[in-house]
């Protein structure tokens, strides 16, 4: 479930970026709502929402691939938001050079902005990550069979080890939480520019 949420709320994280710092103001607009929205709203109303009032309104959608989009939703806004800061920390010099040299939008943003701004996006997308590893956890209210989902299983069929298996998944979230961190702080110190 989180390879595939990252699959899709990476891109769509992208483009709501893109349309963030579009030109065309009626694309700013509609992505500035659209994150704001998300952002702002808990992650179980998004969970509450798919699962049990979209059904209502007429498509009835499997539970795990409600749990892909609610945490997709969820997720793509604040992939958003830590690609727009980074392509943000560039020098707007860079960009009216750019443009000086004849350079369309689409251009500056290729070649000069986004090989800039990857070196500061690179942490905060992980960190983005991290927080999608541990906001799994509320598809195992949802029907979703998932590792805290799996943990409240064992822990109704073996009640007297109810601790450990607890401490165990406690333990299996920090085995991917735990490297992405060291990754971001590596990536980090690698790829920091001296300003």
């Amino acid at each position: 479930m989180l390879a595939l949420t990252v699959l899709f709320a990476l891109p769509l994280g992208v483009v709501l970026a893109g349309m963030r710092i579009s030109p065309v103001p009626s694309l700013r607009w509609v992505a500035t709502g659209f994150t704001e929205l998300l952002r702002n709203t808990p992650l179980t109303l998004v969970f509450f929402l798919l699962v049990f009032v979209i059904p209502r309104l007429g498509p009835i959608i499997p539970f795990p691939v409600s749990a892909i989009i609610a945490l997709t939703l969820y997720t793509a806004p604040f992939y958003a938001e830590a690609i727009r800061s980074g392509v943000n920390s560039v020098p707007v010099g860079q960009a009216e050079a750019a443009r000086s040299v004849g350079l369309t939008f689409s251009q500056t943003a290729v070649h000069v902005i986004i090989p800039q701004a990857v070196r500061s996006v690179i942490p905060p997308l992980i960190n983005v990550t991290i927080a999608l590893t541990k906001n799994t956890s509320v598809a195992g209210g949802f029907f979703v069979f998932e590792l805290f989902a799996s943990s409240k299983r064992l822990a109704n069929s073996y009640a007297d080890e109810t601790i450990a298996i607890f401490l165990a998944i406690a333990a299996c979230y920090l085995l991917v939480t735990i490297p992405l961190g060291r990754i971001a702080d590596r990536l980090e110190k690698k790829v920091a520019v001296m300003r």
